[in-house]
């Protein structure tokens, strides 16, 4: 399985998610599955790219030409294959259509982007892949709570808690994201409109 790990790119993250991420990486590689990726070498993306080489898995990044060009993030120098876009909306499409599963580590901005996108791609039925949340210390339970909220208010269908995982426990969302996808939801089933 193709898993792709949204992430944060930021040099001066605590060690502690940095440690929890590569472990997460080196159980996806020894359980046979590849990374797919912003091919960022800092961070957690780093951390995620440097677990799966531990673990002897292929990794994928992905990351556009003015990140390079501009010097905006360093560019993981190991991946097993590296493409470089031409914009941020590429990139991402690109990550999406060589993925089979997501999993969203803490991030900043682009990861709360990358996130809602891909959970509203499948709140709409364009995608059925599986979407984990690696709860990190608690990161995403505010984000969580924010999303019970929308649905208690009636922002959001109830049902469409159930489009994504969300664990501090990296097994369990390998299982998550390992178990066969549901096909049976519909967009009407998810959305009002």
């Amino acid at each position: 399985m193709r898993i792709c790990v949204f992430g944060a790119a930021s040099p001066t993250i605590d060690a502690e998610y940095i440690e929890k991420v590569e472990q997460l990486g080196k159980k996806m590689a020894e359980r046979g599955h590849s990374l797919v990726f912003g091919g960022g070498g800092n961070g957690l993306m780093g951390a995620a790219a440097r677990g799966v080489r531990r673990g002897g898995g292929s990794i994928v990044g992905v990351i556009p030409r003015f990140f390079e060009d501009e010097g905006v993030e360093a560019i993981c120098d190991f991946c097993t294959e590296l493409v470089f876009t031409e914009t941020m909306r590429e990139r991402k499409q690109i990550m999406e259509d060589r993925s089979d599963a997501f999993i969203v580590v803490p991030g900043g901005i682009g990861t709360f982007e990358e996130f809602f996108e891909i959970l509203t791609l499948k709140q709409l039925c364009r995608h059925r892949k599986p979407i984990a949340i690696y709860n990190i210390r608690g990161y995403y339970n505010e984000l969580n709570a924010t999303m019970e909220s929308a649905i208690k208010k009636n922002f959001i269908r109830s049902n469409c808690g159930s489009l994504y995982f969300l664990s501090d426990d990296p097994d369990k969302l390998l299982e998550y994201v390992e178990a066969p996808a549901d096909h049976s939801t519909t967009v009407r089933d998810l959305k009002d409109g």
